[in-house]
């Protein structure tokens, strides 16, 4: 999971870039917590029953606001997966399209 100027979920077909338009606050508001090295986190879980279970999306934005990377992540956030394979792969999509529409409205991201 490298850092770049787009990011693409495994097994989707749309590509994101960070917006230019993109602000420190609008991310804390958004729920990205700032780690120590000045880079922005955003771990929401993808389970609309538990947010212990299930699959993660994870975002993370450089401190410098340039570059970005975004994966689902298996429930600990070690291993990413394809969450659009599956016996809840519709319940898991649903939850991610209405995390990135979210960040779409916010100005965080954009579809390339």
């Amino acid at each position: 999971m490298a850092y770049g100027k787009t990011a693409k979920i495994l097994g989707d077909t749309t590509t994101y870039q960070l917006s230019s338009d993109v602000k420190k606050y609008a991310l804390r508001d958004t729920g990205f917590m700032e780690t120590k090295g000045g880079k922005f986190q955003l771990e929401r879980s993808l389970d609309p029953a538990s947010p212990f279970k299930g699959f993660k999306l994870k975002v993370v934005v450089a401190a410098d606001l340039g570059s970005f990377k975004m994966v689902t992540t298996t429930a600990n956030g070690l291993k990413e997966v394809n969450i659009f394979k599956g016996k809840d792969a519709a319940a898991n999509q649903e939850q991610l399209e209405y995390i990135l529409a979210d960040l779409l409205a916010r100005n965080i991201i954009e579809k390339v």
